[in-house]
């Protein structure tokens, strides 16, 4: 099976979620309808990944779960765990960041999850920040990149 692999990356701060809206679900639809599979790959650190994550499963409910997945990756455990697992389809907290420092395991973190992906959804307005450096990364390895914020600016 031939898996596609997104993540995405954003400030913690979000303004326009209309306009975000507006650019990502047509995105994230086509991709489902034309990907044999899509493994979503999802943070919690801030207004962006909370509002990703309810927009993937808005469309989940509306174009189905049978070809797609979303996957909550963590920098380190949290608490309410249980909870988590409940909502996402999996939790990986990579090998990679265990027992490192907190604020260098989300770096880290970031760096695993680019590495992995096929697509990089950001949302960088900014050249500051975890989004832009993660944003960096993706682009220093080559990866596709769509920034919502680039597309807001048409």
């Amino acid at each position: 099976m031939n898996i596609y692999t997104v993540s995405f990356f954003g400030h913690r701060e979000l303004h326009d979620l209309r306009r975000i809206d507006e650019r990502l679900v047509p995105i994230l639809k086509e991709l489902i309808r034309t990907k044999e599979y899509v493994a979503f790959l999802v943070g919690r650190n801030g207004e962006f990944d909370e509002y990703v994550t309810s927009v993937i499963k808005r469309v989940q409910n509306e174009v189905g779960k049978d070809n797609n997945d979303m996957t909550l990756v963590l920098p380190y455990t949290v608490a309410d765990l249980e909870y988590y697992e409940k909502y996402y389809d999996g939790i990986i907290i990579p090998d990679s960041v265990k027992g490192v420092y907190p604020k260098s395991a989300i770096t880290l973190k970031n760096r695993w999850v680019v590495e992995r992906s096929d697509l990089v959804i950001v949302n960088v307005e900014r050249n500051n920040g975890g989004a832009y450096t993660a944003m960096k990364y993706a682009e220093k390895l080559n990866k596709q990149i769509i920034n919502l914020c680039e597309l807001e600016r048409d």
